[in-house]
């Protein structure tokens, strides 16, 4: 069954407010009124400010920097929600955090992609919608629905308006081939793959580029950045096997410690991310290029609400 548009209620926490601004100019949709604050100890405090009961809603929040305090947010205002007899809630979580923790890689260590899944959840979440997780298999965590958009037809499209000539798409790890593969045959272009392997135990990686990518323009395509360590290490090994410009792209900039720094001093010309983390001075750079992900975004919430498939969405 279509929900009328006025059954639709669309909140944003205090991580990203200018993407839940986007999303509502592109819906027509007013941002839901709340009351967000902090006890002086810390404690998140939150109230909604209008009649919730029988609703559609969204609450649109991404666990970015700091992590636990926006994902506190995020399970308050859930809760408070459920509370208030919204007829379904749905998280929308553009940057999942938490999300490289999906697996025992050692002993004695949590999953707790699995448990930020279970605690929202437990605090009664009816469905979910994200954007490129770290790990596919996150989206089987969740005992609700989880849709799983793709930040690459907005990445592809404006590499694709760059009318680029002799192009290689590269993936920086042997786990991003499938991503890197999608968007070279979008685009156009060969494919490369970096090897990162440890020569001895306490010895930096060394990386071997598997692919021809000598006098070509490439394209290091990744998840999300975050210190910008290994893709510096990336583009450097490229550059040592005689490729031409290099680009980068990834869905998150997450872009802690020197990060920023870092992309400064590299051989990337140019770095490619969305919004779905909330751009701040500290973060700018000339060499970052900030795409909006607002249409996107609105389009699934849209399809979502009318009940109606968001696979056009995908790659």
């Amino acid at each position: 069954m279509v929900r009328p548009p006025h059954d639709m209620k669309i909140f944003t926490g205090s991580a990203n407010r200018s993407l839940g601004e986007s999303v509502s100019r592109y819906l027509k949709v007013p941002l839901g009124k709340t009351h967000l604050s902090r006890f002086l100890d810390g404690e998140v405090w939150f109230q909604i400010e209008e009649n919730v009961r029988g609703k559609d809603v969204f609450v649109l929040q991404s666990t970015s920097t700091p992590v636990n305090e926006h994902l506190m947010e995020l399970l308050i205002m859930i809760d408070a929600l459920k509370r208030a007899s919204a007829a379904r809630i749905t998280a929308v979580i553009p940057y999942y955090g938490y999300a490289r923790q999906d697996r025992k890689d050692r002993p004695r260590v949590p999953i707790s992609a699995k448990l930020v899944a279970n605690l929202i959840s437990v605090a009664g979440c009816n469905r979910v919608l994200t954007m490129d997780l770290h790990a596919s298999q996150i989206q089987g965590f969740f005992d609700v629905p989880v849709d799983h958009l793709f930040a690459a037809p907005v990445i592809i499209d404006h590499v694709a308006q760059m009318g680029l000539e002799d192009l290689c798409v590269v993936s920086p790890d042997a786990g991003g081939v499938e991503r890197a593969r999608a968007y070279a045959k979008r685009l156009g272009a060969t494919l490369a793959i970096v090897d990162k392997r440890r020569e001895t135990a306490n010895v930096a990686e060394v990386h071997n580029v598997i692919g021809d990518v000598s006098g070509k323009t490439v394209l290091i395509v990744d998840d999300l950045v975050d210190t910008a360590g290994t893709l510096c290490k990336v583009a450097e090994a490229l550059a040592e096997s005689g490729a031409g410009k290099i680009l980068a792209s990834a869905s998150h900039a997450v872009l802690s410690g020197n990060a920023v720094r870092n992309i400064n001093a590299s051989r990337i010309s140019q770095l490619i991310v969305t919004d779905s983390i909330e751009e701040r001075p500290e973060r700018k750079s000339d060499k970052i290029v900030v795409l909006p992900i607002g249409e996107l975004m609105g389009k699934a919430i849209q399809n979502i609400h009318e009940e109606a498939s968001i696979t056009s969405l995908f790659i």
